[in-house]
């Protein structure tokens, strides 16, 4: 099984607006903050976990138990305005692990829900499936967008080239991709061959007219997969192929 934790805060939604609306740079101030404690805590644990909706943070968590999550919360309790509650799931692919994560939250009560307070719905897994981290990036970004495109003409671009990554791998392959900043994307996936990743490569490149590069790590934890990975995108960006696995260059990625 995969290990995931849906990390929600309590709510947030009223919060901001009660008693009067909060200024908007406050409540970015305190998303971004409350997101550094998080991914810290999570990867102390050789976990990875991803921003997604400010108040909404999804992580993979396969070294912390409860007692971890409940330090979490009691780190946000003591340092924020809010509170944190979470739901911890598993499954078979990444997108089952986040699902059930998801659900057994949503059962305890609504985000907006003034009632539910820290909860900690789910319990941990034996955290055993391997999963592959998957790291991709823009071929040449800095040249062909960073400095000769306005800011935001290249910030529209990286996004197109995220969500059309993210769809296909969520719709065809129960995987999740996350954009981390840059050019950059990280997907969590389960295991999938080369080719697989080739012809994602591919299809991206012909939908949004950018090419990409991917390096591939697999692992029971994200840290030692991601570090995988990692490695295998230079070897790629070096070697000026589209797809490294486990850090070995395969021939028909050469071709």
């Amino acid at each position: 099984m995969i290990q995931a934790t849906l990390f929600q805060l309590d709510n947030y939604g009223p919060w901001t607006t009660t008693p009067a609306p909060r200024r908007e740079m406050d409540l970015q101030t305190l998303q971004s903050r409350l997101y550094a404690d998080v991914a810290s805590a999570v990867g102390r644990h050789d976990g990875y976990a991803f921003y997604t909706r400010g108040d909404n943070v999804v992580a993979f968590t396969g070294g912390m138990d409860r007692e971890d999550h409940r330090a979490l919360q009691r780190t946000v309790r003591n340092r924020y305005p809010v509170t944190l509650s979470a739901g911890v799931g598993g499954g078979a692919t990444p997108l089952d692990a986040v699902a059930d994560a998801t659900e057994r939250l949503q059962a305890a009560g609504s985000a907006q829900d003034a009632d539910r307070t820290e909860v900690l719905s789910g319990d941990p897994v034996d955290a055993n499936e391997e999963f592959h981290v998957a790291h991709y990036d823009v071929v040449d970004a800095t040249g062909r967008y960073t400095d000769s495109r306005d800011a935001f003409g290249a910030y529209l671009t990286v996004s197109r080239v995220y969500a059309a990554v993210a769809e296909k791998l969520y719709r065809e392959d129960d995987a999740l991709a996350f954009f981390v900043g840059g050019d950059n994307v990280i997907a969590v996936c389960p295991p999938l061959s080369r080719s697989t990743y080739r012809e994602h490569v591919d299809a991206v490149a012909e939908e949004t007219g950018v090419e990409l590069r991917v390096g591939v790590g697999a692992g029971t934890r994200a840290v030692a997969a991601g570090s995988t990975a990692k490695e295998a995108l230079e070897l790629a960006r070096e070697d000026e192929v589209s797809v490294v696995c486990g850090g070995e260059v395969a021939a028909e990625a050469r071709t």
